[in-house]
């Protein structure tokens, strides 16, 4: 599969979990077609970006490995990912690859995270944490900046700020979400 077949097949990818699940299953086959993914989840104007972190979302909570093999393409995509529905799965892949990196089971994949991409992770974070993005992608960064601030010291002071400033405006699942992330933080 190329490019322009893995674009005509995506056409056809709906939101539904069988739909997601037969591309998911074509892509695991065929795991070239990972970083073709990527970029057309760049292309933010076309309405199949989605389509595409959709299926490198369900990928990516099968098995991180494909996009760790790939990951500084995934994370050079970060910047350049602003349509809502490509945010979401991008985030929710964001907060998959960090609880990877700071997990304590003997079998997390061997990932390493750098600084690079720590830091690159932290910047689309926190950029979908104040931007006007629905809360999906704000309470997978509120968990991803949570856990990046283990090792990224000035990371926690600034999210609670963040977190205490928006508390008032956020919506009722914000606010949850905020409430949960603000306790574990005070506890430090």
């Amino acid at each position: 599969m190329n490019k322009e077949k893995l674009y005509e097949a995506l056409n056809y990818v709906n939101a539904s979990r069988e739909s997601r699940g037969k591309m998911v299953s074509r892509i695991e086959d065929n795991l070239h077609l990972i970083p073709i993914l990527i970029e057309i989840i760049k292309d933010d104007v076309d309405p199949i970006s989605c389509k595409a972190g959709w299926v490198l979302e369900s990928v990516a909570q099968i098995n991180l490995t494909p996009i760790i093999t790939n990951l500084d393409v995934f994370i050079d995509s970060l910047k350049h990912i602003s349509l809502e529905s490509s945010v979401r799965p991008a985030s929710k892949i964001c907060q998959l690859l960090v609880i990877n990196e700071f997990s304590k089971k003997s079998e997390k994949l061997k990932q390493n995270l750098t600084t690079y991409h720590l830091n690159a992770i932290t910047e689309a974070a926190f950029d979908w944490l104040i931007g006007d993005y629905k809360v999906a992608p704000k309470a997978y960064s509120m968990t991803t900046l949570l856990l990046i601030g283990r090792r990224i010291t000035w990371i926690h002071p600034e999210l609670q700020q963040i977190l205490k400033q928006n508390y008032e405006s956020g919506s009722a699942a914000y606010k949850a979400r905020a409430r949960m992330t603000l306790k574990v933080l005070e506890k430090k």
